[in-house]
């Protein structure tokens, strides 16, 4: 396309009103297109969403969210997690990171699809006594390098700019442990406090355990809830736990040319490598052998340093050296798991933005939908007729008046003012303009609510993604009117359990086993465990928890068992 310097832009938020006249119509496309905007391989709710990575959990990137701070706003808030369906009681190992892998959150700031900043954290195991003991933890855990901790995990964190530059942020910082319940670790929060490690030029970081903020009923893929939309509404995500990364940084450290006045809007997407596999469009090779290999405990990886080798990516991201492939990418939610086919969706997660606008099979998915048409066979609601240009726009360039017909200042790198038109390329990317103050009262529906600080500008905690994204692919995008039959979603509308108010802002891990008989109640909670709080619709419901060594280690070896007999190591 032709390409000219922008002149310099206003603030997409100057006038609010301006934005939310546009936004009659945006505010549903934007919102719910991102999802269809599918074709990204980004999946910022993928949940076991390709065939690889759902062999792979450790490196199964589930969620991505960045908004900026409710209580710090100068900074950014950036949270990945990855290791979906967490069962509590998954002893007697647990739930690691991996320490053979690097896991990255990316930001593009001037809008080329390629990374300008990348955050890496590597993970090393300690492991008191291996010899004698097979107890992840030996005693009551007070510390995050308590004695009783027989296994532990710290990390390196750098940031590599786009020259390939890396620079050193914290090193072995300590990472949070796996919750292993009440009467290992009475006081959880404390734990988690002693995980967040300050940034020496401002910020902070965490790794460790959280619940898993994602909600959604997950029965949709049941020929979308069986055909009867009455037994929609159980949370399957409630009680189960994912590992998290979070990171608070200066909105300058992320801004284009470390302004976030003139160029507030950044794209942002995570990404996990791992050694010894290559994902292609047909199957994955690995360097060293398959890639269950690169699943396996790598003796000699302990206590030792994962940063990888010498040698630069060809712009941006941390030293790739011999053997390192991006195996899973997430930016929008729910992209790889409704939108891409499945031919194409390993080799989508090893894809970067900047091909996004290339591949042409996925940007047909894009265009035309699958989902639409599934819903017009089973429950009779028209499918909005291809091709879906609006989806195209939010999908590939982010909102702006002059990136496509949805006619609203919102989140595209365009509105930066020193990014060139000639180097913008097409790419999905959850993108946030940090511009955009917190909402003092924040809808679940976002920009679809008239909040522009929610999705698809961005995406908090609380942000309902999955009932923004039904409408969208409906046509509300298009015609800005919520579809009436689809208007209760999937009658899910909060996380399990709530977030907090503070860095790192996901709530605490369960304990109580998922499908412990007093945890499954009648109105549909789930016990918390841990003496936390579960939420069932609106309501508020007290937990209790069950803890002991004995009854973790029956719980580790039933969890054993079970993954035998699944035929999984």
């Amino acid at each position: 396309m032709p390409r000219s310097r922008p002149r310099r832009r206003k603030s997409p938020t100057r006038p609010a009103e301006r934005t939310f006249a546009a936004l009659g119509t945006l505010a549903l496309v934007a919102a719910g297109v991102l999802t269809t905007l599918a074709p990204g391989v980004s999946s910022a709710s993928s949940h076991r969403e390709a065939p690889l990575t759902a062999g792979d959990p450790k490196v199964d990137n589930t969620d991505v969210y960045a908004f900026t701070s409710p209580d710090k706003p100068d900074t950014v808030t950036l949270v990945a997690n990855w290791i979906p369906f967490e069962e509590p009681n998954g002893g007697p190992n647990f739930y690691p990171f991996a320490n053979d892998a690097r896991y990255n959150i990316k930001i593009d700031s001037n809008g080329d699809g390629k990374p300008d900043a990348t955050y890496t954290w590597t993970f090393t195991d300690h492991i008191r006594d291996d010899a004698n003991q097979f107890l992840y933890n030996t005693g009551v855990v007070n510390s995050v390098d308590d004695a009783n901790l027989n296994f532990r995990q710290t990390y390196n964190l750098t940031v590599t700019d786009a020259s390939g530059n890396t620079k050193t942020l914290l090193k072995d910082a300590p990472a949070a442990p796996s919750n292993t319940g009440k009467a290992s670790m009475p006081d959880y929060a404390s734990l988690r406090s002693q995980a967040v490690v300050p940034l020496a030029e401002g910020g902070q970081s965490y790794a460790g355990q959280a619940s898993d903020p994602f909600f959604l009923d997950l029965r949709v893929f049941d020929l979308l809830y069986g055909g009867n939309l009455k037994e929609s509404g159980h949370n399957t995500l409630a009680g189960y736990n994912v590992n998290t990364i979070a990171l608070q940084v200066p909105k300058k450290d992320l801004a284009l040319k470390g302004d976030a006045t003139r160029n507030p809007v950044i794209g942002v997407w995570s990404t996990t490598d791992r050694k010894g596999v290559t994902v292609t469009a047909g199957s994955s090779k690995g360097d060293e052998g398959s890639q269950s290999k690169g699943n396996e405990s790598n003796e000699g990886t302990q206590s030792q340093d994962n940063e990888g080798s010498q040698g630069n990516d060809a712009r941006g991201g941390p030293p790739t050296g011999a053997g390192w492939h991006q195996v899973s990418r997430l930016g929008n939610p729910l992209v790889n798991e409704v939108v891409v086919p499945l031919k194409y969706k390993d080799a989508f997660n090893a894809l970067t933005p900047d091909k996004d606008h290339t591949v042409t099979p996925v940007v047909d998915k894009v265009k035309d939908p699958i989902v639409p048409k599934l819903v017009q066979g089973i429950y009779g609601i028209p499918a909005p007729a291809a091709p879906r240009d609006d989806l195209v726009e939010i999908f590939l360039t982010g909102v702006c008046k002059d990136c496509g017909p949805i006619k609203a200042d919102l989140n595209s790198q365009l509105l930066n003012a020193d990014v060139h038109k000639d180097t913008f390329t097409p790419a999905e990317e959850l993108r946030l303009n940090m511009a955009v103050p917190p909402s003092d009262n924040p809808s679940r529906l976002g920009v679809l609510g008239q909040d522009l600080a929610g999705f698809p500008n961005g995406r908090r905690l609380n942000d309902d993604v999955v009932d923004i994204e039904l409408q969208a692919l409906e046509g509300a995008a298009q015609t800005g009117k919520i579809v009436p039959a689809l208007a209760a979603g999937d009658g899910v509308d909060t996380p399990y359990r709530q977030t907090g108010t503070s860095f790192p802002y996901v709530a605490l891990p369960n304990t109580a086993a998922v499908n412990q008989a007093d945890s499954q109640r009648p109105d549909g909670g789930i016990g918390a465990g841990l003496g936390g709080t579960a939420l069932s619709g609106s309501t508020v419901v007290p937990a209790t928890a069950l803890g002991g060594g004995a009854l973790l280690a029956v719980a580790g070896m039933l969890y054993l068992r079970r993954r035998r007999h699944a035929g999984r190591p």
